[in-house]
């Protein structure tokens, strides 16, 4: 930020001294033009021709630098044919006319370095006097020292007034910038305070120019200790699942019991489940702390259709809806879901599935229904069956870990799932909202 402010007070100083520059040069040098200009008049208004048809005076120039030798001011009068007639400020010198200028009686200004070491600054006019048909050339010159003090004297003031004003104008920069950045720096030793403190979040009253940075840092803190509890939650609950199993298989084994064997091979597949199950979780917690993700909703349906399909042949799975539906979900957890979902409709429904997309179109969520035409689920074990391990038809294979899965990935998602009775199947509907994307 100070960089940039003196890059740009740097490039604006030079621009607008260099126009203050020609502005007041420009100034200077029109006045010592009108000057030459007012004494080039004078001497017109008071020449003369006399008897002789040579030119004087009728009154004195009032400049007594005319009067002095190599005063720096001269004047001269010339004509064809005649003498010409010089200033006695020129002593034995004498002034060239421009050879360019036409007889057009105007005045004509121009630099010249004819005189060695003497820069003139000129000023000429042709004239016809009355009484002579001559033309006449009044030269009045005058040397640039003066100017040239003058226009270095004011680029002198114009330097040291712009070098004082640059600095002002960057220290003032640098004075904004740390009087700006000062609430990121109480942002700072706010957050410097949570380490040393091991507090959750900044409370600390500050600006409210970084008030959003300090409420989206009290966010990711608050996201931070969320994860922070749901790993600790998922740890003790798989501690507590594997717990009961092993103590099962250590009890026969220190018993000595008959069935040993069958009993380790059941516990096992037990822990097996609850593992997979905290697996599926686990991936699902990895893949949303990655970002965003983007799922068609439709394309993840119709691959599980078909993969339902060759393991239920019997069963047969409509899909229907809107088929631009995308959700925040990854796709491999979206798969899972539905996976898990229609797989349950197809094992223990009547035969006929039905997947509607998006059936509550507009709302801020999207919503798949899956309904089923089996016997449904009573409303009293609803609740349960999202239990890990809960299972109303034993007769069939399966974990028990289906709808526990769905909605645990579901809910890590900010999604949810919900049962229901099918009005139009008369089976079971399972209601699932998801993010839109």
């Amino acid at each position: 930020m100070m960089a940039i402010a003196a890059g740009w007070i740097v490039v604006l100083l030079l621009a607008g001294g260099f126009a203050v520059d020609r502005t007041l040069t420009n100034l200077v040098e029109d006045n010592f033009d009108d000057q030459l200009d007012y004494m080039l008049t004078a001497m017109i208004a008071s020449a003369e021709i006399g008897p002789d048809g040579e030119v004087y005076f009728n009154r004195p120039l009032g400049d007594q630098r005319f009067l002095e030798p190599n005063s720096g001011l001269y004047w001269q009068i010339s004509g064809k044919g005649h003498d010409d007639w010089p200033s006695r400020s020129l002593w034995d010198r004498s002034l060239r006319a421009s050879g360019d200028v036409a007889p057009d009686e105007r005045i004509h200004l121009y630099d010249s370095n004819q005189f060695a070491n003497e820069p003139l600054r000129m000023a000429e006019r042709s004239v016809v006097l009355p009484g002579s048909k001559t033309q006449w050339w009044f030269v009045v010159a005058a040397s640039r020292e003066e100017l040239d003090f003058q226009i270095r004297r004011v680029r002198a003031i114009l330097v040291w007034s712009f070098a004082i004003l640059g600095l002002g104008l960057f220290g003032m920069a640098m004075l904004q910038s740390w009087i700006g950045l000062g609430p990121l720096r109480r942002v700072r030793a706010a957050i410097q305070n949570l380490r040393a403190t091991g507090a959750s979040r900044i409370d600390e009253p500050l600006p409210l120019e970084v008030q959003p940075l300090v409420e989206e840092v009290n966010a990711l803190l608050s996201h931070t200790d969320q994860q922070a509890e749901e790993a600790r939650t998922h740890a003790g609950n798989l501690a507590h699942a594997l717990k009961t199993p092993l103590t099962v298989v250590t009890n026969a084994a220190t018993a000595r019991a008959p069935d040993l064997s069958d009993t380790v091979i059941r516990e096992a597949r037990t822990m097996q489940r609850h593992v997979e199950h905290h697996l599926a979780r686990a991936r699902a917690v990895g893949r949303r702390a990655v970002g965003h993700s983007r799922t068609g909703v439709f394309q993840s349906a119709e691959a599980v259709r078909r993969a339902v399909e060759r393991l239920h042949p019997e069963a047969r799975i409509d899909i229907a809806g809107n088929r631009q539906a995308v959700v925040g979900i990854e796709r491999q957890d979206l798969d899972e879901i539905l996976g898990n979902l229609i797989e349950n409709a197809a094992k223990y429904g009547g035969g006929s599935v039905f997947v509607t997309i998006d059936a509550e179109a507009g709302a801020s969520a999207c919503t798949i229904w899956v309904e089923d035409d089996g016997p449904g689920i009573p409303p009293p074990e609803r609740t349960r069956i999202f239990d890990r391990g809960a299972r109303l038809d034993t007769g069939k294979p399966g974990t028990g870990l289906g709808l526990a899965i769905v909605r645990d990935v579901a809910q890590i998602y900010g999604g949810d799932v919900a049962l229901a009775e099918s009005e139009d199947l008369g089976g079971l509907l399972v209601r699932l909202s998801l993010p839109r994307a």
